[in-house]
């Protein structure tokens, strides 16, 4: 099955960790179509296509990729927004995370997240855990027509 054409979206605040996950998503060819945001309430610009958003193409992510522990806006505010929106609910949100607290895994389950994933400290683990989350989200998934 071919790739979507639309990007993932990738939130998370913490440069380093941005740089590992795009990184990761580049050595399995994901990498050209990464959006990276450092906040929350970046992430609700680029998915309503407003701000230094809004003339960026329609059409909704082909997978978010949400880090929870954010300045600004964190990631169970854009979860819980992008759960509520009839425009938004259908795209695919992954929480990414370095949090293995069983309160936060409640918590985005609760405000609808689709998975959620706690990154693996060995990098070539992760780089095979990306690797999943992509061929699944991005590859086996049947997404909803848009609305």
């Amino acid at each position: 099955m071919p790739l979507p054409n639309t990007p993932i979206l990738l939130v998370e605040d913490n440069p380093d960790e941005a740089d590992l996950t795009k990184m990761a998503l580049s050595r399995h060819g994901f990498g050209a179509r990464v959006q990276h945001v450092s906040n929350g309430e970046q992430a609700l610009d680029f998915l309503y296509r407003r701000g230094a958003f809004r003339q960026r193409p329609e059409g909704a992510p082909a997978v978010v990729l949400l880090d929870l522990k954010m300045p600004v806006l964190d990631g169970f505010g854009v979860l819980a927004d992008v759960k509520q929106s009839a425009e938004l609910r259908h795209t695919p949100v992954v929480v990414l995370t370095s949090s293995t607290e069983p309160s936060d895994l409640s918590r985005a389950y609760a405000a609808g997240t689709n998975a959620y994933v706690a990154k693996p400290t060995d990098f070539g683990e992760f780089l095979g855990t990306i690797k999943q989350v992509c061929d699944f989200w991005l590859r086996a998934n049947e997404t909803a027509p848009a609305h």
